[in-house]
């Protein structure tokens, strides 16, 4: 009796992609933070020019009819608890949300993992040129706007004083790598994930974008540079492809079916 079989039609899966070595990304992403801090720093000694650029950008924006950064602050204000939660979230999200991003996606999608490395490394480099051709002070530093300081008078407070303080450079507001990073996590994870949720990880950067805001920490413009250098950086450096491993669900795959005999189980 003739055997008779059915073509296999599943391909096997292309293998996951190795996880690159952990010393060396260690070492990458601990550069790319210490960069962050340090070419900010760099970029300090231009008081005068950042406040002229400050008035620059406030008029621009009432001329762009773009709303004013004291309607979200005033929303914050109507209690205390919900101002020192805003900044709070400005002092305490931004670098653990985003190294646990890239954490999680080096432990379960190394291959989404090493996009976004990219990615937020180019964008970072990019955003430390600004300060030195464009200093910013913040929305907070203007005189005549309205606007709080809400982290010195309600705190916590990541700045002190800009004579006094060494760590940061206060006049470098654009653009605005809260934004920007927060905005990554959310496009990463969106294209890491299938979720039908997945979109909710926009939730992120819009929190973030209102509570830099509201805290009068960086001005509209800010998260809108921020976002364009994100876009030129996406449309430049590609995501990998979308398979059934790079989004993690290799094993739930269906496995190929076994050949049939004629006549089997007669």
């Amino acid at each position: 009796m003739n055997a008779r079989t059915e073509p296999a039609e599943a391909e096997a899966e292309p293998a996951a992609p190795a996880r690159p070595p952990l010393i060396r990304e260690f070492l990458l992403v601990a550069g790319l933070f210490l960069v962050y801090k340090a070419g900010r720093r760099l970029a300090t000694g231009h008081t005068g020019d950042a406040f002229r650029n400050a008035r620059r950008v406030w008029h621009l924006e009432r001329a762009a009819h773009l709303p004013h950064e004291n309607a979200v602050q005033s929303a914050l204000l109507h209690g205390d608890t919900v101002v020192h939660l805003a900044n709070t979230y400005y002092a305490t999200v931004h670098f653990p949300a985003t190294l646990a991003f890239l954490v999680w996606l080096y432990l379960r999608r190394p291959a989404h993992y090493v996009w976004a490395r990219r990615v937020l490394a180019t964008v970072t480099t990019a955003a430390l040129v600004l300060p030195f051709t464009f200093p910013l002070a913040p929305p907070r530093m203007l005189t005549g706007t309205g606007l709080l300081d809400t982290a010195r008078v309600y705190g916590p407070s990541v700045y002190g004083p800009p004579s006094s303080d060494h760590l940061s450079n206060q006049f470098a507001a654009m653009p605005s790598l809260h934004f920007g990073w927060a905005l990554m996590v959310a496009v990463g994870l969106i294209a890491a994930t299938r979720s039908r949720w997945r979109a909710l990880w926009l939730l992120h950067p819009l929190v973030t974008l209102l509570v830099i805001v509201g805290t009068a920490n960086h001005y509209w413009l800010d998260a809108v540079v921020a976002t364009v250098m994100l876009g030129l950086a996406l449309a430049v450096i590609h995501p990998p492809r979308r398979t059934a491993t790079t989004a993690g669900l290799g094993t739930s795959l269906p496995r190929p079916r076994e050949p049939v005999l004629a006549g089997a189980g007669r």
